[in-house]
């Protein structure tokens, strides 16, 4: 995109995180500021593209193991710019009269994906921010979309790492989980430390400072299993982005250096 295409209030200078990922998984809705701060990312993690790739792969995973489940109504949050297998396309091939509601809050988003799902009646794309979950369990156009009476998955796929204050993170899913019915799933994936040293992740901190996020925060392993409080882990549990319930027709995360993730799927008993 050129600078001289961006949306009224959107600044091309500052990165977005959206359009980061966007570039990462070889997109092409991303202005010059986010490629150089992908650059700079991947300078630091050699292995960060073939992570987000490993990251869609597991949404890919997760929501049709939901599917199969019974669960037919899926809530993202920070959907992200649509790119191949979204949530949408997974979920109404398992089952055409699931409905799913996207939620973003980068302008770019939010006019690309009603672009794209204009004529898809079972989907829609709401603004929103995960800071603030009540506004969107409250919004009236998610209640008209979803049914909080029945079951319910809700997605929060890399984007619990661009919340910096732990409690504020664990506040949020808690909120989400308090408004599900039994049956419900949570879906996660999440940034980890990997082999990075503690230069290489305050050059990393620091990319992300300058980005329309603000923030980035790693977390480990027992931090993030915490987040599935109240729900019962599908089994392999929370595990390394790859090897959750792997696909051998996928390709697996190859050995480089960078950071890592961990991903888990919580059905609410």
């Amino acid at each position: 995109m050129e600078a001289e295409q961006a949306p009224v209030g959107i600044d091309p200078a500052v990165p977005s995180v959206a359009r980061i990922y966007d570039y990462l998984l070889g997109g092409k809705d991303n202005f010059a500021s986010d490629r150089a701060a992908a650059q700079k990312i991947i300078d630091l993690t050699p292995n960060v593209r073939e992570g987000v790739q490993a990251n869609r792969r597991f949404l890919s995973r997760a929501v049709r193991f939901l599917a199969d489940t019974g669960v037919r109504q899926f809530l993202d949050i920070g959907a992200g710019l649509p790119t191949q297998e979204n949530v949408h396309q997974v979920a109404l091939r398992a089952n055409p009269d699931a409905r799913i509601v996207y939620i973003d809050n980068d302008p770019i988003v939010l006019a690309h994906g009603r672009a794209l799902l204009e004529d898809n009646k079972q989907t829609i794309v709401l603004d929103g921010d995960l800071r603030e979950p009540r506004a969107i369990l409250d919004d009236p156009r998610v209640n008209a979309h979803l049914d909080f009476t029945q079951p319910v998955a809700v997605l929060l796929l890399a984007v619990l790492h661009f919340i910096p204050e732990d409690d504020l993170a664990e506040s949020i899913v808690g909120t989400l989980r308090d408004r599900l019915a039994p049956g419900s799933g949570l879906v996660i994936s999440h940034l980890s430390y990997g082999d990075l040293d503690e230069d290489q992740l305050a050059e990393g901190q620091a990319v992300y400072t300058r980005t329309s996020a603000g923030a980035v925060r790693p977390r480990s392993h027992a931090q993030i299993l915490r987040y599935f409080d109240g729900f019962t882990l599908v089994e392999p549990g929370l595990v390394s982005t790859d090897t959750w319930r792997p696909d051998p027709r996928q390709p697996q995360l190859p050995a480089l250096p960078g950071v890592d993730g961990y991903t888990g799927v919580g059905l609410l008993p």
